[in-house]
């Protein structure tokens, strides 16, 4: 893998890792929530000895990627969904790429469904991963205030609207354990590794089955995130990431903060940015589309229904749901090589249009 700066996207100097030569069929890999390019680095060399031109970059809040307002109270529209899909476009401009198959995990996977959605010009084929795309405007949009006093009442809150508070950053940043054991415990708690992670289908959005999620996603009232995840810490550094690559992740939040990232969260629970989306609702996606999570992934559920309706009617070139065994939320880094099965086999295929 290579490592470089382009420069003018969007307003951005965004940081790529490349793999694979230019010129080749490009796939660009979008990360998530909290993560950077670098969780792509067990599949870009794969990807690219399969045949593929690679590019991971570190998303707008994120890693080496500059030009972007971590503020709390500064501009938040340049973190909406839609100019997130822009970064992405005009990346791909910058380098020269007409067309590329997207694919992207966690918050990474619905800026890709906006991708495909929006711009099936440039974007051939889509490869969700970990969160699936239910269609324009998620359920907890929609939901009244009452969702929140109903989990008040149980005693829980949603992890998205605390992540959008003014305190989420520092009770991260500067939390007691410090940012690489907070993350260590963060990424263990959503892995394999932790045995309570058996995922099942919620009946709807309400309080009651909200709240048979793990407390990562609804947490305890009165803690936050680093509070949560504390008492999970495991004994030792896990195989699929070693204490050398957490460095990786700890070093570049330590930098930043979690901001940048967080304002992602807080234009997708915001009305502010709703009614740009909302145009677009009864858009389906119309290139080819597979889904990959681990089987021991909650983000699977955490929407009830999204799950069943992408696979029903969002996505209409719809080509197969796989639930990774041994992995959960960190599928790409705790199962690569499943991954990269099931991708190149996708990528391959007569309905992405290569031979």
């Amino acid at each position: 893998m290579s490592s470089r700066i382009v420069e003018g996207v969007n307003g951005l100097s965004m940081h790529c890792l490349e793999a694979g030569e230019a010129g080749r069929d490009c796939v660009v890999l979008l990360h998530g929530f909290p993560e950077i390019a670098y969780s792509w680095r067990k599949v870009m060399p794969a990807l690219a000895a399969a045949g593929y031109h690679v590019v991971a970059p570190d998303q707008r809040g994120y890693g080496q990627t500059s030009g972007w307002d971590g503020r709390y109270d500064g501009d938040l529209a340049p973190f909406r969904m839609l100019n997130l899909v822009e970064d992405v476009v005009a990346l791909l401009a910058r380098l020269g790429v007409k067309q590329a198959n997207v694919v992207g995990h966690d918050f990474g996977s619905p800026v890709a469904a906006y991708c495909a959605l929006t711009r099936p010009d440039i974007f051939k084929s889509v490869v969700l991963m970990s969160a699936p795309f239910g269609g324009i405007v998620p359920p907890q949009a929609r939901a009244s205030v009452s969702i929140h006093e109903e989990l008040k009442k149980l005693g829980r809150k949603h992890y998205q609207w605390y992540y959008s508070t003014r305190e989420a950053d520092g009770d991260m940043r500067d939390c007691a354990q410090g940012i690489h054991a907070f993350l260590r415990a963060y990424y263990h708690y959503k892995s394999a590794d932790w045995k309570q992670n058996r995922p099942y289908p919620l009946k709807g959005w309400i309080a009651a089955e909200l709240a048979k999620m793990p407390s990562y996603y609804i947490m305890e009232l009165g803690k936050n995130m680093a509070e949560t995840v504390a008492p999970e810490m495991p004994s030792r550094a896990a195989p699929w990431l070693t204490d050398a690559e957490l460095a990786v992740y700890a070093d570049a939040f330590r930098k930043n903060g979690f901001q940048g990232g967080l304002q992602w969260y807080r234009c997708a629970t915001s009305a502010d940015f709703a009614g740009e989306l909302q145009r677009l609702e009864g858009k389906t996606i119309d290139v080819p589309a597979l889904f990959i999570a681990g089987e021991a992934d909650w983000g699977i559920y955490q929407k009830p229904g999204e799950f069943e309706r992408m696979q029903a009617s969002v996505c209409t070139r719809f080509r197969g749901a796989h639930l990774v065994p041994g992995a959960g939320h960190w599928v790409q880094q705790e199962q690569p090589e499943a991954v990269v099965r099931l991708a190149t086999a996708f990528l391959s295929g007569p309905a992405t249009g290569r031979a």
